[in-house]
């Protein structure tokens, strides 16, 4: 209820009469049944923009920190996160993939579209990383097929750090579907599932334009921050 509420009365309109999103390829989203929509991640505004432009309701695994925030900011940040339905996981310890796997898979068996960001996390700089493979485990588990996205312009508007966005248009293009069926009961297999994982991050490369870095973006955002 809250969901349609925001989407379509509150947030919504607001958010498409401020950034006038340009939408490519929206005819690859499947009118029915389950499916994942893996994108990349430039701003903290993706989360926002990308279930905007949809019909269909989009249920995304959250970073379990935007519901454990701090202060009034905290509290109505997680609020807002658990009211919009979408799912906090922990991306801590070992048992943190097979948590997401797990949540990711239950939104998949009700034939829902799930979405998700193979990165893991925002990137710092504006490029496109090497993504993590539990993307391509649930395809395979669950025999969906996969809509890679590009946000394009998100970065400029919000960079990571900056709390209130910039007033520009940006583009959200999607992707024709990509079929992994060839790959059934392959989801335990190791060069599979990173050759799977391998192929949505080159669609995505190739909808977005940004420059592909064959590294995961933490290790490379920690390693800048050491340095």
């Amino acid at each position: 209820m809250f969901y349609r509420l925001l989407k379509y009365v509150l947030l919504g309109p607001l958010l498409k009469l401020l950034f006038r999103p340009r939408v490519e390829g929206i005819e690859h989203i499947p009118e029915e049944g389950a499916a994942i929509v893996a994108g990349n991640h430039l701003s903290f505004s993706d989360h926002f923009l990308m279930p905007v432009v949809l019909d269909r309701r989009i249920t995304f695994l959250a970073k379990q920190e935007y519901f454990t925030g701090p202060g009034l900011r905290g509290r109505l940040t997680a609020a807002f996160f658990r009211a919009a339905g979408q799912i906090p996981v922990d991306r801590s310890g070992k048992e943190a993939g097979r948590a997401a796997i797990r949540e990711g898979l239950g939104v998949l068996a009700k034939d829902e579209l799930l979405g998700i960001y193979p990165e893991g996390t925002r990137s710092h700089d504006g490029r496109l990383y090497k993504g993590k493979v539990g993307v391509a485990v649930m395809a395979l588990t669950a025999g969906v097929k996969v809509v890679p996205c590009a946000m394009v312009g998100t970065f400029e508007i919000q960079p990571p750090g900056r709390v209130v966005p910039r007033i520009r248009r940006v583009t959200i293009r999607f992707g024709e579907p990509l079929d992994f069926s060839r790959f059934a009961g392959s989801a335990d297999e190791r060069t599979v599932v990173r050759a799977v994982t391998d192929e949505i991050m080159y669609a995505i490369m190739r909808l977005s334009g940004q420059e592909y870095v064959d590294e995961y973006a933490a290790v490379v955002k920690a390693a800048a921050t050491d340095g």
